[in-house]
């Protein structure tokens, strides 16, 4: 069995874990303690070496430039398409799949695999394009969360200038912004991770390694299976994938690139699992939620849904990016990556051809929306 594959079935692993200790850690309280831990420490650390490693040229630009242009064109599709009446999912469900399918965590399930494959070249031009994806998660979907927080809120009713000062300074309140301020401005100097005192690097390092298995026992510990849920979250997996197999063959057809290693990563890249900053913005927005002295109901976000959407993301990229390398003669004939896609927008439909119930709630909207 190869590292990559064993390094896969540890964090499934991790997930499994945390799912058998539910009984032993329950209450809001005790979960909140962890979702704090992985907020206010791990991430933080994790982006804070991941900026001041980064080794930038503005030749490479345009690596971190079609990954943004992936996460922009995704976010579009899902929040125009007219999917919640297919799904019957709640507004607050479909907000949180807003935020979270257009998000990759190349880490966690892409980056094992191409080292195992391909090795460093390829490894090195993924972490670039991460970069792109990162500004994505981290600072546009941050500002899509608060600005629903706002409107939701009747905080839409106050002046721009109102708005934004409300913004900034939830932006500054919480850990990964202040940490990403701080890499900023480093780098503006010159300055890099080895630029730190060695008992600073060592303890930022050792807050970073806690994040993995955090995240992935966080996931096991909250995750609440539903079948409907359930069903809903994989016919939204497959139909992202299937949008990532267009996108992927369109590139194959314009870039001229040739080599195999690049070809797959430009096929593999989108199919990175869901990330979970976009969940760190959810729990920012839901604890803003949660202090007021009348809050709303339903939340923006639904965080145990999200958190669902989390635990089926990952094993179902793992699998399919590890079917693109060993079937890798296969998914460099852009040909077979777009047919790929139509395969998948048919499984992201199945659900609904056997749902009756769709078929009568669609029905009754649609008569609706006409009278």
């Amino acid at each position: 069995m190869n590292s990559a594959i064993t390094k896969t079935i540890s964090f499934l692993l991790l997930i499994a874990i945390g799912y058998f200790l539910q009984k032993k850690i329950q209450g809001r309280e005790r979960k909140d303690g962890i979702k704090t831990l992985i907020l206010s420490l791990a991430l933080p650390a994790t982006i804070f070496i991941a900026l001041l490693k980064i080794e930038f040229s503005w030749g490479m630009i345009i690596v971190p430039v079609l990954a943004i242009g992936f996460n922009l064109l995704m976010y579009l599709l899902v929040s125009k398409l007219p999917l919640p009446s297919l799904f019957n999912l709640k507004e607050e469900q479909y907000r949180t799949l807003i935020m979270l399918l257009p998000s990759l965590a190349p880490g966690l399930s892409l980056f094992p695999f191409i080292m195992e494959y391909h090795g460093e070249e390829p490894l090195a031009l993924a972490a670039l394009a991460d970069v792109g994806n990162k500004v994505f998660v981290l600072i546009i979907l941050y500002s899509i969360a608060m600005k629903w927080y706002f409107d939701r809120n009747e905080i839409g009713n106050r002046n721009t200038s109102e708005k934004l000062k409300s913004l900034f300074k939830s932006m500054l309140e919480e850990p990964v912004n202040m940490v990403m301020l701080a890499a900023i401005v480093m780098l503006a100097f010159g300055l890099h991770f080895d630029s730190l005192p060695g008992f600073l690097r060592d303890s930022v390092d050792k807050m970073n390694l806690m994040m993995t298995p955090l995240i992935l026992l966080f996931i096991g510990i909250s995750i609440k299976f539903t079948w409907q849920q359930v069903k809903a979250i994989f016919s939204f997996l497959f139909f992202r994938s299937a949008i990532a197999f267009v996108i992927s063959g369109l590139l194959l057809v314009l870039l001229p690139v040739t080599d195999v290693p690049t070809m797959i990563l430009i096929v593999v890249f989108p199919q990175s699992a869901c990330s979970f900053w976009p969940f760190a913005h959810m729990s920012a927005v839901n604890t803003l939620e949660s202090a007021q002295e009348n809050p709303i109901r339903p939340r923006t976000f639904d965080l145990d849904f999200g958190m669902n959407a989390l635990a089926c993301s990952l094993p179902f990229s793992v699998a399919l990016i590890l079917s693109v390398y060993v079937f890798e003669d296969f998914f460099v004939q852009p040909a077979n990556v777009f047919l790929s896609s139509g395969i998948f927008i048919a499984l992201a439909a199945l659900p609904l051809l056997f749902s009756a119930r769709w078929f009568k709630t669609y029905a009754s909207r649609l008569a609706e929306e006409r009278s």
